[in-house]
């Protein structure tokens, strides 16, 4: 593949949902051309993201000026948008792209809704395809603005996917994710103005170099801004409390999209700014101490839990705070770990909340006080559970457990007192996460449902088991109990997937280890944005709030003091 070709892959993971989207709406009144339409495009993103991901790991990374707008009187860095492909990048293109195939083929089984039958859903495809034009804009986002618009997009589609069905509680919690995305967007904003005013630029790239002569106290506020805005969305504590009243209330396909994916592009950003534009670890205490607060907070939010979806809700917010470890150690391995437990979680979290959808249709409810006896009238359910549960708890060999493992190893590795407080929170974290899905596997699978406080309400009135915004109507369907292949075939594609990252451990983290060297180094990145003159004005923090000349990194798993400096265009190194 040649580097034009690449070019012309870069803008696509945006474009076709964008020109999907259109034609959806166009065609409301088409719901099998809906479909149709749907699926090929997200398919095709797959693709796309495949071969980025093969070109970025063998070449390096590739830029791409939109409408080839060039520098400002050759003072400024670019003037138009600037998309870029690294190997972070690419490699969340494509794990978002596979999840988000992946959850449209079951929400067509669903029939696209839970709750009101007469719900038009000629909206759903459109809105989705949205959303998805958003995330993978946000992983190209080569300047804060078009970051800043990836994000906005996500909030109107989110707000759309939120509220489908109109019941007062999906509307209500709908009204509140909003109101909270706005602050966020807000301080976003002020972010993106402070930057511009000390900088002149918003192009990551050109900032990244600017930044270097500013003040550190001026860099520090602007990182600190920028890190609220993006901890907000990431749900980092204490800025997570919006999410478990949130997503519990969506319906099971948007719920898993939105668990998997949109904290996700929070954490992304995080790992941007911090290795590209502020490296040097001003504010890595902060965000080890957010960290832990982070996992330990969520979990036990978690095992407080009745409902499958809400303690879910918490494990999501719980496990961010595994990447905001890995991010605050500012070391190749703790980078590396994070970027492959990032993967990971976004592949578990999104099977286990399918799997919540699917327990609802099979058994009407998803709190324990009314479930039980499944693993007996479901095994295929019991498995589609019991499998990424433990991968979620970290048992070995699952992916879970090897990440896990790498970012305490990182923390050992880096010895500070925060950090060895993060490793034994981590751990503790585990041993809860374990406990919470052991808890809903005992009570949901295990026992009888005549056991459960609430499971006679199931043989008389199962219409009656879920509450008003998530009522299913049995007494209209045949079959309710018979889960559609539809919907189990991507859940346990999703997965196998899951599983394939823990058998291929050792090759995902040769790549996870490139792609840490390259974020750390920046040296890739930059000239690949401003060209390899730039280099000249690239600096290393030494650790101290200065700055040295930029040199070529260790090995990203720091085994070895060889030079894993990023790849050039050609595949060969930076001297």
């Amino acid at each position: 593949m040649t580097e034009s070709v690449m070019l012309a892959l870069i803008p696509l993971p945006t474009v076709l949902p964008i020109v999907a989207a259109a034609i959806t709406m166009v065609m409301g009144r088409h719901p099998r051309l809906q479909r149709l339409i749907s699926l090929i495009s997200l398919a095709a993103i797959v693709a796309v993201a495949a071969a980025m991901l093969y070109y970025t790991d063998r070449h390096g990374t590739v830029a791409l000026q939109v409408g080839g707008w060039g520098d400002r009187d050759g003072k400024g860095g670019p003037l138009g948008i600037t998309l870029v492909a690294d190997q972070l990048a690419a490699l969340m293109v494509l794990v978002s792209a596979i999840v988000l195939l992946g959850v449209l083929v079951y929400s067509v089984g669903q029939g696209i809704r839970d709750g009101d039958e007469h719900q038009p859903v000629s909206i759903f495809y459109p809105t989705y395809l949205i959303l998805a034009a958003g995330v993978c804009n946000a992983f190209l986002a080569g300047d804060l603005f078009n970051l800043f618009v990836s994000f906005e997009m996500l909030l109107a589609a989110s707000f759309v996917l939120l509220t489908v069905g109109g019941s007062a509680d999906r509307i209500r919690a709908g009204v509140s994710y909003v109101m909270v995305s706005m602050v966020s967007s807000v301080i976003f904003l002020l972010g993106i103005a402070y930057a511009y005013f000390a900088t002149g630029t918003l192009n990551l790239a050109d900032m990244a170099i600017k930044l270097q002569d500013l003040p550190s106290g001026t860099r520090t506020t602007l990182f600190a801004v920028l890190l609220v805005a993006f901890g907000i969305k990431a749900a980092v504590f204490p800025l997570s409390t919006w999410l478990p009243d949130s997503y519990p209330t969506a319906p099971a396909p948007v719920t898993a999209v939105f668990a998997g994916l949109l904290t996700k592009v929070g954490v992304y950003a995080i790992i941007r700014a911090h290795t590209l534009l502020f490296p040097g670890g001003s504010l890595d205490t902060v965000l080890m101490i957010a960290g832990l607060l982070t996992m330990i907070v969520g979990i036990l939010g978690a095992i407080a839990q009745t409902d499958i979806k809400r303690l879910l809700s918490f494990t999501l917010v719980s496990h961010i705070g595994y990447m905001i470890f890995g991010i605050a150690l500012s070391t190749p391995l703790g980078l590396s770990s994070t970027i492959y437990y990032v993967v990971h979680h976004i592949l578990v979290q999104t099977t286990l909340f399918l799997v919540v959808g699917l327990i609802e249709r099979q058994a009407g409810a998803a709190s324990l006080r009314r479930l039980g006896g499944l693993a007996a009238a479901s095994p295929v359910l019991a498995i589609l559970f019991f499998l990424p549960a433990l991968n979620l708890g970290g048992i070995p060999p699952f992916s879970g457990f090897i990440g896990k493992v790498g970012l305490i190893e990182a923390g050992v590795q880096q010895g500070s007192v925060v950090a060895w407080l993060l490793v034994a929170g981590s751990v503790i974290t585990s041993l809860l996460t374990l406990y919470a899905v052991i808890r809903v596997w005992t009570k949901a699978f295990w026992r009888a449902r005549a056991d459960a406080p609430e499971g006679q309400l199931a043989v008389a009135h199962p219409e009656a088991l879920l509450d008003d915004a998530d009522v299913i109507e049995f007494a209209d369907r045949e079959d309710p109990g018979r889960m559609p292949m539809s919907m189990v075939a991507p859940t346990a594609g999703l997965l196998g997937v899951g599983l394939i990252l823990a058998l291929l451990a050792g090759p995902m983290f040769s790549v996870t280890d490139r792609a840490a060297a390259q974020l750390i180094g920046r040296a890739d990145y930059i000239e690949a944005v401003l060209g390899p003159e730039a280099l000249a004005k690239l600096k290393t923090p030494d650790g101290a709030g200065g700055w040295h000349a930029y040199q070529p990194l260790t090995d990203a798993r720091g085994d070895a003091p060889g030079t894993v400096a990023p790849q050039n265009r050609e595949g060969g190194a930076h001297g």
